[in-house]
């Protein structure tokens, strides 16, 4: 997700802009050094009082670690969190209190400038801070802001997982279509340009999703043999509690990464 959010960004920023990267890896550092011209180090050091935002792109379980090692450095940036399920308290916490904090759930298809971030900011983040954190995720999708933290589950339920439902049930559709008598290459082409033609006619279309299925399904044809068999089998009420299943999985990985101070 940093590659991705460097990769948008490098393309929209000015050239007084500076991204330093940190990060142990450093092979990984070697590469977007390569890529994107970005200044790269393999700790935290007294550079990082210069910068004006400071986007935390850890694994959830090194957050702590990192922020201990972070707080020293810290004079008026702002800090923009991109790790799931680490809460703004408990990241200000091992910030020492500092809290001009920004915390977004962005989605995979960031990876091709195609991701929507959920955001919310503290009390003490200014509307200026929280639209540069706005433009700096807009460099990779789109934005939904939220006022309060406990949203931040579901749209980690909804947005943030959604890309693999997406990708489950296209898989399913894709064996279908091989059991019916296609071949690999022709299913994927077909259930691939179907779901993009048709996510493509949700967001260009005036009309709600159901109104658009409705016109696809006909009294008794093919579309409707379909829908009533996922009716019967209770497919959307299974969809519907998986995502749920996800935003409360979601709120316990948050209290368990946040426990045992």
């Amino acid at each position: 997700m940093a590659a991705a959010l460097i990769g948008g960004l490098y393309s929209k920023i000015s050239n007084n802009v500076k991204i330093n990267v940190i990060d142990l890896n450093s092979e990984v550092l070697r590469s977007l050094e390569q890529c994107f011209g970005v200044t790269t180090a393999t700790e935290i050091d007294g550079t990082i009082k210069n910068s004006e935002v400071i986007i935390l792109a850890v694994k959830p379980q090194q957050m702590r670690e990192v922020a201990t090692q972070l707080r020293s450095q810290l004079t008026d940036q702002l800090v923009l969190s991109i790790a799931a399920g680490v809460r703004i308290s408990d990241l200000a916490r091992w910030l020492g209190g500092y809290d001009t904090i920004v915390r977004c759930m962005p989605n995979m298809p960031a990876l091709i400038g195609q991701g929507i971030s959920g955001m919310v900011a503290t009390e003490k983040t200014s509307l200026a801070r929280r639209n540069t954190a706005d433009s700096i995720l807009r460099a990779v999708g789109s934005t939904v802001w939220v006022e309060n933290e406990e949203k931040i589950d579901a749209i980690t339920a909804v947005s943030g997982s959604g890309p693999a439902y997406v990708f489950y049930f296209i898989e399913a559709i894709q064996q279908a279509a091989q059991e019916l008598g296609l071949n690999e290459e022709q299913s994927a082409e077909l259930v691939k340009a179907t779901f993009i033609g048709a996510a493509q006619l949700a967001v260009q279309s005036s009309e709600s999703v159901y109104s658009l299925r409705k016109k696809i399904t006909s009294k008794n044809g093919t579309t409707y043999a379909a829908l009533r068999s996922m009716e019967i089998s209770g497919l959307k009420k299974d969809i519907i509690a998986a995502v749920k299943s996800a935003a409360i999985r979601g709120h316990e990985l948050s209290f368990e990464l946040g426990e045992n101070e």
